[in-house]
């Protein structure tokens, strides 16, 4: 294997395919697998039980495939999968999963994530998703593919944040963001329709118009949320992207606290209390 630095230590036991790029002052630990045109620039680690798949980007000094910063984490055999051609910068963190969450930490395709980032234990990024600078994602987030949260926003254990969903930079997010929505504030409110990002995803003008529309219902402050969704869902020809939203907001009504994924929770928590 011709391009791996000198400089660089790759443990035995690690699978790299011959061309992987391991740049100076690298780590990789020896249960890691790497995929086909993967690049790790330099002072990069990558360890635990963690996979890589091809053509993704490491830019340099990102701590990948570290322990949970979970107290209740034991030392469980949990993993980090990544998927394809995602672009990981400086600094970032990428923690493995626990036996508390799925086991498994996973990140996508295509998906970007900035200097100073934080992916905790259990989150799962779907694709094309961005993460600005200083991200901080808490256990178990989910972020559904192409969402977008800006800069220095931090995110609470268990929320979800869906597809096409802009957060703006500095947001404190304690629920959960539904689908093709902008929220921002300090916690997020949501404020308005995503119209931008739809527009370059080329949805189509009806489906703006039928958002924006549900949107004046679905958060007017004068009606309650389960009375605006039974008044929605009751008009006729409705675009998916709308019923997908309306979805989102039946399970944020089913969650704990506005976080669907906290429902699902306790019944894990007692399941492995009875096991122990």
């Amino acid at each position: 294997m011709t391009n791996i630095h000198p400089s660089a230590y790759v443990a035995p036991g690690a699978e790299l395919d011959s061309s992987v790029v391991v740049g100076p002052f690298c780590y990789v630990g020896s249960r890691v697998q790497i995929g086909a045109g993967t690049t790790l620039g330099p002072h990069v680690t990558i360890q635990g039980r963690t996979t890589i798949g091809t053509g993704n980007h490491f830019i340099g000094q990102a701590a990948i495939g570290g322990k949970p910063q979970d107290l209740k984490y034991a030392g469980e055999e949990s993993a980090l999968v990544i998927g394809d051609e995602n672009v990981i910068r400086e600094f970032v963190t990428i923690n493995i999963g626990t036996a508390a969450g799925s086991w498994i930490t996973s990140v996508g395709d295509k998906n970007l994530i900035m200097a100073c980032a934080h992916v905790a234990h259990d989150c799962v990024l779907e694709d094309e998703v961005i993460l600005g600078n200083n991200v901080l994602l808490a256990g178990h987030v989910r972020i559904e593919s192409q969402a977008i949260v800006s800069g220095g926003t931090a995110i609470n254990h268990f929320v979800t944040i869906g597809t096409l969903a802009m957060v703006g930079g500095m947001t404190r997010i304690v629920k959960d963001v539904p689908p093709f929505m902008v929220v921002e504030g300090s916690p997020g409110r949501v404020r308005g329709v995503n119209s931008i990002g739809l527009k370059r995803r080329g949805k189509s003008q009806q489906v703006m118009e039928q958002l924006r529309d549900a949107y004046r219902q679905l958060f007017s402050e004068s009606v309650p949320t389960r009375v605006a969704l039974d008044q929605v869902e009751q008009q006729a020809d409705l675009v998916p992207e709308v019923r997908r939203l309306l979805a989102f907001l039946h399970d944020m009504e089913r969650g704990f606290q506005g976080r669907y994924r906290e429902s699902l929770r306790r019944p894990l928590e007692e399941e492995l209390e009875a096991g122990a």
